[in-house]
């Protein structure tokens, strides 16, 4: 079977890729973080002129009506230029979670106004992976109490789509009574991260699936943050290979060293094998759904150890240069370190893999 992209999609990668050049180089991204912001204003409008925040409505609610395995193409730009735009939550697990659980009405109302870019969403399902002491978000009379944490693009959001303790999705207003937004720092300066606390808020439920739309939503996050962290590791083996054709030690060029040539070498045997399961990951989401919750955390956790691999193996490539913020390497860095923990480390996804397989027995 010859599996690989169409052109279309093929067309997709390098648009985004050129805008992102020409945007979003180093610089500007440097520009952004430490201005204490996770949203390039300019990055994110052209990106919506593409179409992005429509990328997976359906066309008769004014999107593109593509499917995820297009999604991962847009994400694996997106971590190749470490841009601070939002896009997992925002443009892909939410409308997701109103293409799974929302009603008819729901989506009427809301699906054209995301794909618009009238809606920002941000996404709390974290607590479906792994809950710590304190948190949970409980449902009762239409109205959510509790904490979400890290809830994913919440910077510049007006909506959160949040899940309850029992799965089920809610739409809350950033504006809602008893709502309040801590913003929450983490390694990756180009991701914006935050906790919800919630007293009596009212929110819209959608369809009482049984957690069925949420492990979905976990499912499509997993898959694109796997992506995310192929791009990221992709810029930085590029830019040690380029590294190590410049620098010279001894009269000679790093590159010609067979240590370092096997260190180049292995990052990219380790690396490549990823593209073709994230590939399979959201090909499955989208056609094989039976599959799509194991295939992602396959592809979640292997590409969080490769991705780790290949950050600290590219610095060393780049000595002492690749801890100085000069070269920036640490965004790229941290960019994968961020994609590797959210929404499950390798340990848990793997545990949450074994028990989708039966090897491990299922809590009560």
């Amino acid at each position: 079977m010859d599996f690989g992209l169409s052109q279309e999609q093929q067309m997709l990668a390098e648009s985004v890729t050129r805008l992102l050049r020409e945007l979003s180089p180093l610089d500007h991204v440097r520009q952004v973080a430490e201005g204490g912001s996770a949203v390039s204003a300019q990055s994110q409008a052209a990106l919506a002129e593409l179409g992005l925040p429509g990328l997976v409505v359906p066309e008769a609610h004014g999107g593109l009506g593509m499917g995820l395995l297009d999604a991962t193409i847009v994400a694996t730009a997106l971590g190749e230029a470490v841009a601070p735009v939002p896009f997992t939550a925002r443009n892909v697990m939410a409308p997701l979670a109103l293409i799974a659980a929302g009603s008819e009405a729901q989506q009427a109302q809301w699906l054209p106004r995301i794909a618009a870019g009238e809606v920002r969403f941000g996404v709390g399902v974290h607590e479906q992976v792994s809950r710590r002491d304190g948190s949970g978000v409980r449902c009762s009379g239409g109205a959510l109490t509790g904490t979400a944490l890290f809830v994913l693009d919440c910077e510049e959001a007006d909506h959160f789509m949040i899940a309850d303790e029992a799965g089920r999705l809610h739409i809350v207003s950033a504006q809602a009574d008893g709502l309040e937004l801590i913003a929450l720092k983490t390694i990756d300066a180009t991701r914006s991260v935050g906790e919800l606390r919630l007293a009596s808020t009212p929110a819209e439920a959608l369809a009482d699936d049984g957690g069925a739309a949420a492990r979905r939503l976990i499912a499509a996050g997993r898959i694109l943050l796997a992506a995310d962290s192929l791009g990221a590791a992709d810029a930085m083996i590029a830019q040690a290979v380029a590294y190590a054709g410049q620098r010279e030690q001894f009269g000679r060029v790093i590159g010609s060293f067979q240590a370092v040539k096997h260190m180049c070498a292995e990052m990219a045997a380790k690396n490549e094998p990823c593209r073709s399961l994230v590939w399979y990951a959201a090909h499955a989401f989208d056609a094989v759904p039976a599959e799509a919750e194991l295939v992602a955390c396959h592809a979640k956790s292997h590409t969080g150890e490769v991705g780790r691999f290949v950050a600290r193996t590219a610095t060393e490539v780049h000595g002492g240069m690749g801890f100085t913020d000069l070269l920036g390497l640490h965004y790229w860095f941290k960019r994968i370190g961020f994609d590797r923990q959210v929404l499950g480390g390798p340990e848990t996804v793997r545990e949450e893999a074994a028990r989708l397989q039966g090897w491990i027995a299922v809590a009560a």
